[in-house]
């Protein structure tokens, strides 16, 4: 038997079979066979989701023969890839042909299924999630159908599987729109907390991708501002290796991991080491193509808990968290992360039919997590907070039907697709219901 665990170890399975299909005719095996049997499958990718959306309860299949660019399409600007394909596989074979997604989310390690099921999605630009770039996919239904889902063919699945929390259909393909390969301006800089708010808003009007992270218990902010170059690529003014070792791999992970993992011990230093991290930040600033700016190598294993509230209550909310957090007796190592997006018209996208403004909230590991997002989850709620799909949150189905207009046109579209449940899961009965 092969246990299923997720990347931060905090949910596991023991499925019964496991399986690895080499594509849509051997998924539409499993899917039969399941259903004949009364029981559920998951296709399971790389475990990035903190929540137990793709935790195996009967069958579970491995994505590891469903991966590669499968065709491109230069007159209509899209690529299509196996939905197996992880992110990071994606963007190098993209970057040979040069050609790039639009954004992204700085973790590249998600097979491109789980990446869009859940609502994955970066900061700025014209789309942030990457469902949001999605112009096509092939899924096998709960009754082993193939079915096939464009802007032109069965375009009302297209619209719902693209954030489709992996209730609709196993995906099998997955086509994005694609841009000639571009590069980003990168501008890091730190900054005091009240500089940082007070040009937060001119900061995003300005520069196509911003994203900020506060340390808890100080008053720093790390700004980061992304903007496209109209330049040829040959312009790029890369990080040297030197350079992005030091910053991005021994700082930021080796460094990083050991200081967070010992103040698990001393809960009580954690607020000065923030400020010595906080402190020893050095501005930078450089240039390179699309992705290498936008994802960044975790090491560091953590817990994580996301909400997007209107973009209009960002900022409240914001200083509504660090009041909270500076009455409590919480010492948090992990910085705050803080985005934007722009609205989406995906029935289940955090962004849909609103701007968003993205608040992030982790812990080491090995750190007790619950009081603290519980913490700031109240008052992520209070703003109507809508939480990511593939972080942890408590919020279950009658939540959801009301922080989603839509909600109970995707049911439908479930029922219409997954009649018999076979892709359900005790995470999916809570956030779906029965």
């Amino acid at each position: 038997m092969t246990q299923w665990s997720n990347w931060s170890g905090l949910e596991s399975a023991d499925p019964r079979r496991v399986a690895e299909p080499a594509g849509a005719e051997g998924v539409v095996a499993e899917v039969r066979r399941v259903r004949d049997q009364g029981g559920t499958v998951k296709m399971a990718g790389t475990g990035h989701s903190f929540t137990a959306i793709a935790a195996p309860e009967h069958t579970m299949l491995r994505p590891g023969s469903m991966t590669g660019i499968v065709s491109v399409d230069r007159d209509a600007m899209t690529v299509t890839a196996a939905a197996g394909t992880r992110l990071k596989h994606l963007n190098a074979g993209l970057e040979h042909l040069g050609l790039s997604l639009h954004n992204m989310g700085d973790i590249a390690e998600q097979t491109l299924a789980g990446a869009i099921s859940t609502g994955t999605h970066g900061t700025g630009g014209v789309a942030a999630g990457l469902a949001a770039q999605v112009v096509g996919l092939e899924l096998v239904t709960g009754t082993g159908e193939v079915l096939r889902a464009t802007l032109q063919e069965n375009p009302d699945v297209l619209e719902m599987a693209r954030v489709g929390l992996g209730a609709l259909g196993i995906l099998t393909t997955i086509t994005f729109a694609v841009e000639p390969l571009f590069l980003l301006d990168a501008v890091e800089e730190p900054m005091s907390w009240d500089r940082a708010v007070a040009t937060f808003d001119e900061m995003t009007a300005d520069h196509h991708h911003v994203d900020m992270y506060w340390f808890p218990h100080t008053d720093r902010m790390l700004t980061k501002r992304n903007s496209r170059l109209d330049a040829p690529l040959a312009e790029a003014r890369p990080l040297t290796a030197f350079r992005r070792w030091l910053d991005d791999d021994f700082l930021t992970n080796t460094v990083f991991g050991a200081e967070t993992a010992a103040a698990n011990l001393v809960p009580r230093a954690i607020p000065r080491m923030n400020l010595l991290n906080a402190s020893t930040l050095g501005a930078r600033t450089y240039s390179d193509v699309a992705h290498r700016v936008f994802v960044t190598e975790r090491r560091v294993v953590f817990r994580e808990m996301e909400y997007a509230v209107p973009r209009e209550a960002g900022l409240t909310a914001l200083k509504e968290v660090r009041a909270a957090l500076e009455s409590s007796d919480l010492a948090i190592s992990f910085p705050v992360e803080i985005r934007v997006a722009p609205a989406d018209d995906i029935p289940l996208s955090t962004a849909s039919g609103r701007d968003a403004f993205y608040l992030a909230f982790h812990t080491h590991r090995r750190t007790e997590h619950a009081a603290y997002f519980a913490l700031m989850e109240q008052i992520m709620r209070a703003h109507g907070g809508r939480p990511h799909w593939g972080k942890l949150h408590t919020r279950d189905s009658l939540a959801f039907a009301e922080l989603y207009p839509r909600f109970g046109d995707f049911l439908a579209m479930r029922d219409r697709l997954d009649p018999d449940r076979v892709f359900a899961n005790a995470y999916l009965r809570r956030v779906l219901g029965d």
